[in-house]
């Protein structure tokens, strides 16, 4: 895994923090939030334009087969996004909270 930072981001009223990945970083099957992103730095300090939100039990087998990577490609997206959780209800309420929150290119909204 190539990790790139932390990141602290916010959504329904709370911060969460996620550790950023390089995008063609293998995951292991872990349950949690994970968002597709365009990462940019400039003067030292990075921020993310998000691209596509989802969650899951099975980080690794999820990422690796996504449905998605064609239009995050199409986006520019260059980082993945995770916040470990575990709990499919946490991570179901987590996850629509981003989605309320963001609005993304590659969710169908």
């Amino acid at each position: 895994m190539t990790k790139l930072a932390d990141a602290t981001f916010s959504a329904g009223g709370s911060e969460y923090s996620f550790t950023a990945y390089s995008a063609d970083t293998s995951f292991n099957d872990v349950s949690a939030v994970y968002i597709f992103t365009k990462r940019t730095v400039k003067d030292g300090k990075g921020s993310h334009s998000f691209l596509y939100i989802g969650e899951t039990g099975e980080l690794g087998t999820r990422i690796s087969s996504h449905e998605k990577w064609g239009c995050v490609n199409s986006h520019g997206c260059n980082c993945i996004c995770v916040h470990r959780i575990d709990g499919d209800r946490a991570r179901s309420d987590i996850e629509t909270a981003f989605r309320n929150a963001h609005n993304t290119p590659c969710n169908d909204q």
